[in-house]
């Protein structure tokens, strides 16, 4: 694991897109998977003014994205095809027919989540995965339980989790009690780990993540067991873990 600290947030998010944007030079025909988020938000401005700037090439790049809520069209304005397509599809040269998500509009979960892991392994599984962490220690929608989901499935979303979306909403009902999400060992399979954490508020997740026992209660832990997860943070996200860091 190698840990990025950052000044504040937008340092945070300048260092990430610059791990992303390297990953697409690299590699112009990779597969990205990516989270939405406020914590990401930063990280694709960065991306989208480079592309602007004529630095990054997007048309090679196919995305799969960690999750999407249950019941919601594409066109929901809080969807996560919405919020993707506000923060980074509609503002760069990527080819729409290569960026995936959950059909949060297929009610048959069984269907919805066999049809997104086959899409997953028919592109050939994802070379760098843009990660968030939620106050629980959740990564996607994997909520703290008794063990770690393999694939994707849907998940009925904790009370905090949902809390901490209200504010997305009009009101706390609003809020969708499911979603359709990768699950850890999607996740562990991705060749390289990208995890962008900001706020005080995360810190106590941040330092249980990494430097506590592995546990499904900690979601975020198993990424302790990954061979290349880069965690970029703030310092505040950073200020409860060993001081060395």
């Amino acid at each position: 694991m190698r840990i990025y600290k950052a000044k504040d947030y937008n340092e945070m998010s300048r260092k990430a897109a610059s791990i992303i944007a390297s990953q697409v030079t690299l590699k112009p025909n990779c597969v990205l998977g990516l989270a939405t988020g406020s914590s990401p938000i930063g990280t694709y401005k960065n991306l989208v003014e480079w592309y602007n700037q004529g630095d990054l090439d997007f048309s090679q790049v196919t995305t799969v994205n960690l999750d999407e809520y249950k019941g919601l069209p594409r066109d929901n304005d809080q969807s996560y095809y919405y919020f993707m397509n506000e923060h980074l599809f509609s503002k760069v040269n990527i080819n729409k027919e290569r960026t995936f998500l959950p059909d949060g509009t297929e009610a048959d979960s069984d269907a919805a989540c066999k049809k997104y892991n086959e899409t997953i392994h028919s592109v050939g599984g994802v070379d760098l995965q843009l990660l968030g962490i939620g106050h629980n220690g959740h990564i996607g929608f994997n909520e703290p339980s008794d063990s770690f989901e393999k694939e994707t499935h849907c998940v009925t979303l904790s009370e905090r989790t949902i809390q901490a979306n209200t504010r997305f909403f009009a009101s706390e009902k609003d809020v969708p009690r499911q979603a359709y999400t990768m699950g850890i060992q999607t996740i562990m399979a991705a060749r390289k780990i990208l995890l962008v954490v900001s706020g005080e508020d995360k810190a106590a997740a941040v330092n249980a993540a990494f430097f506590g026992p592995v546990t499904p209660q900690v979601p975020g832990s198993i990424l302790q067991f990954h061979k290349n997860v880069i965690l970029v943070a703030d310092e505040a996200a950073l200020s409860q873990c060993p001081k060395s860091i």
